[in-house]
């Protein structure tokens, strides 16, 4: 049964600019912690008010709202402190979190690998851990509702101690599992397979793009955080070349500074790619700002110098012509359409053009294996029979590290 919630949010002159915007994002997050919104409650302030953000007056009408709609919580979308959660619990007599605690609760719900889950459970503990003299009455609702889901066997009221313990241990165990995810990265990196990233604003369709390269199943709705675990298969370009796509967690505006340490790991998963695919709602109202927040991600990474093709999805619903690109070089496509696979196909290949290097080589007829495999492992763009030597003349692209860069040296394109 979806819990009745009420979400509030004040805008003041810091937030003006995409206050509308961070309140349909912060009821998307709450309709995918599966929360019935019965009423959003908003304010305009010069600031916040210090003990209960929206001031005795608002407050007022709020108790009387969560009377009036029953609500069984209210979801606030600004960080509040310990002594504010509790002010204003006391005051409308249901249990309060905040937007961060609202995204925690969604990744708890999400996470599936063990990695994942250990990061949830990380991220959570460290967030809770400087609230529990004033969350008791809610946290011993843990796993019983929007923003209490989680670790489930740890007690958070009981004792800060065994936090500690328990916080040590996850990052124990966090150091194991991100040795071993470190070291299948670099058999990546050390072979000549090419490296395509799926990064972007949460719901863009990165997971349905990524299904559509990979023929994979991967859980695709249209709800905010719909992947977490980053996840890798392989793909083959029409031409031949094997290359793999991982596909990653989205981003998000106010991502809460625990998860960006948490899930450094998840989304450094990008760091050695050799193309990173943008993926952009280009519906989106604030088209631009969900733009800017991964870019403003992917510097904090140190990952801007990764080469970048923006791809703008859901062309389905907007009017091609009236649209305008603000990122370059990008491609315009429906990943829902029956050309988006041959569009997309076709922008990669272009890239992959310009990130790898030019080659040419003789390969003897009596050679079709060693041919398959150049087809496998390089970008070949023509392959010309020569009756009188016998031999076939490969024209292509391949990585620099490749062996048909160093062992046909000789004959590389200049």
């Amino acid at each position: 049964m979806s819990e009745r919630v009420i979400l509030v949010g004040v805008e003041t002159d810091d937030t003006t600019s995409n206050f509308l915007e961070s309140m349909h994002e912060l009821a998307g997050l709450t309709k995918t912690a599966h929360g019935e919104i019965v009423y959003s409650l908003t304010q305009k302030r010069q600031k916040v008010d210090r003990q209960t953000i929206i001031g005795k007056g608002k407050m007022a009408e709020l108790q009387q709202l969560v009377e009036a709609h029953e609500a069984d919580l209210v979801i606030f979308n600004h960080a509040l402190s310990p002594r504010q959660a509790e002010t204003i619990e006391g005051i409308v007599g249901v249990p309060v979190i905040d937007r961060i605690q609202l995204i925690l609760d969604i990744f708890a719900q999400r996470a599936r690998s063990k990695e994942g889950k250990l990061q949830v459970e990380l991220a959570q503990l460290n967030y809770l851990f400087h609230r529990l003299t004033g969350q008791g009455q809610s946290l011993s609702r843990l796993g019983g509702g929007i923003g209490t889901r989680g670790p489930g066997e740890t007690k958070l009221e009981t004792d800060r101690r065994h936090i500690r313990r328990r916080i040590s241990a996850i990052k124990k165990d966090l150091k194991e599992v991100e040795a071993h995810r470190e070291r299948s990265r670099q058999k990546r990196n050390d072979s000549t397979v090419f490296q395509i990233g799926l990064i972007g604003y949460t719901n863009a369709g990165k997971s349905t793009i990524f299904n559509l390269l990979t023929s994979a199943d991967t859980y695709s709705q249209d709800q905010l955080f719909a992947t977490l675990d980053p996840l890798t298969k392989r793909w083959s370009l029409p031409q031949g070349m094997q290359t793999t796509v991982t596909d990653t967690v989205g981003f998000i505006q106010d991502l809460p500074t625990q998860l960006v340490d948490a899930f450094h790991s998840t989304l450094e998963e990008s760091r050695g790619m050799d193309l990173l695919l943008h993926v952009v709602d280009a519906s989106a109202e604030d088209r631009q700002q969900q733009e800017q927040t991964v870019l403003d991600l992917l510097k904090e990474l140190e990952m801007e110098d990764i080469p970048m093709l923006t791809v703008y999805n859901k062309a389905d619903k907007i009017n091609p012509i009236q649209f305008a690109p603000t990122l370059f070089p990008n491609t315009l496509i429906s990943a829902k359409s029956s050309k988006g696979k041959e569009q997309l196909s076709e922008s990669i290949r272009k890239e992959i053009m310009e990130i790898l290097s030019p080659y040419l080589l003789s390969i003897s007829a009596s050679e079709g294996q060693l041919l398959s495999t150049i087809k496998r492992e390089t970008l070949v763009l023509a392959e010309d029979f020569d009756e009188s030597s016998e031999t076939y003349q490969i024209r292509g692209f391949a990585k620099e590290s490749s062996q048909w860069i160093r062992r046909m040296g000789d004959n590389v394109a200049e």
